[in-house]
């Protein structure tokens, strides 16, 4: 029997490969949770009539760290379930701002692969694109993971 919802094995993938996510939409509810759950409640987060008043970002922005993690997520249910053994690097770098209501997807590239020393591992470097729904990179990271091989 075939187990289906399992990751992809570094031994499968190739340098150059690349791939996307589904979309997510991104709620009041999302921003309210994630600032709770963080701590991150800082004003341009908490009150909607900061922006307004102050002349920072329009509309109500959410935290980098948000889309952040959502793409992760979304990477993690389609990629790595099984297969994604350790995070064990990531570089960041905001571009635009992401507001509530804006729909964002990853746009992945694997950019280098080697075999560890201890056994069925291996490393795997990707460049990662978060884009909104102008079709604008509002996130680019860079993740260097440990993966499971095949058998």
């Amino acid at each position: 029997m075939d187990y289906v919802g399992l990751g992809l094995f570094w031994t499968d993938l190739k340098v150059g490969q690349k791939f996307r996510t589904i979309n997510r939409t991104i709620t009041e509810a999302d921003l309210v949770n994630f600032i709770n759950a963080t701590g991150m409640v800082e004003m341009i987060f908490t009150d909607v009539t900061f922006g307004e008043q102050h002349g920072a970002i329009a509309g109500r922005p959410v935290p980098g760290a948000l889309c952040y993690c959502f793409i992760e997520g979304l990477l993690v249910q389609a990629t790595m379930q099984h297969t994604g053994l350790a995070m064990l690097e990531s570089t960041i770098k905001v571009h635009a701002p992401t507001n509530v209501g804006d729909t964002i997807h990853g746009e992945v590239e694997v950019t280098a692969i080697r075999p560890t020393s201890k056994g069925n591992r291996g490393i795997v470097t990707t460049t990662n694109n978060i884009v909104n729904q102008r079709n604008e990179v509002v996130i680019t990271y860079s993740a260097i993971r440990m993966m499971a091989g095949r058998g």
